[in-house]
């Protein structure tokens, strides 16, 4: 101990610091692994542990989505959308096929930009499979668009 001591006394400042340094880091790796060791939370192949609650990807406990309109529309999920692309012109493209309840496109809360993806709500499931059908791969604004029927959970 007297040694240690010794090492701040007179020019042997240098050895000091590394010294210093050193206990910095081995404190610094000792408190992550403490951290780490009493998180209850674990992750495991496909999914993860939480609480003795396992999750799997895939499962309808891991998946946070919406119920199904309570209307019984038909909720059309819309992607790959030209960042350019206005709700208005969104809803016309699928008037064409049908009537539609509303369209809306889905935007950063931040930026107020879009994220490229919306949902088209239509009341009659006939049109709506026909809208799905024909603007599959529809090529609006420069992208060709990704329609089907959302996945929602009851």
């Amino acid at each position: 101990m007297e040694n240690i001591i010794n090492l701040f006394e007179g020019d042997t400042l240098v050895p000091a610091i590394i010294v210093a340094a050193a206990a910095f880091a081995v404190g610094f790796v000792a408190a992550l692994i403490i951290a780490k060791l009493s998180c209850s939370c674990r992750r495991s192949g496909s999914g993860f542990k939480c609480g003795g609650k396992k999750f799997v990807k895939g499962d309808q406990k891991f998946q946070k989505r919406h119920p199904a309109p309570a209307d019984g529309s038909i909720e059309i999920y819309v992607g790959n959308l030209s960042y350019d692309l206005t709700e208005e012109r969104l809803r016309k493209e699928f008037e064409a096929y049908g009537v539609v309840n509303s369209a809306r496109i889905i935007t950063n809360r931040y930026t107020n930009k879009s994220k490229g993806f919306g949902f088209v709500h239509m009341p009659n499931r006939a049109e709506a499979d026909a809208a799905v059908k024909a603007l599959s791969d529809k090529d609006i604004l420069g992208r060709k668009l990704k329609c089907n029927e959302a996945k929602n959970l009851v």
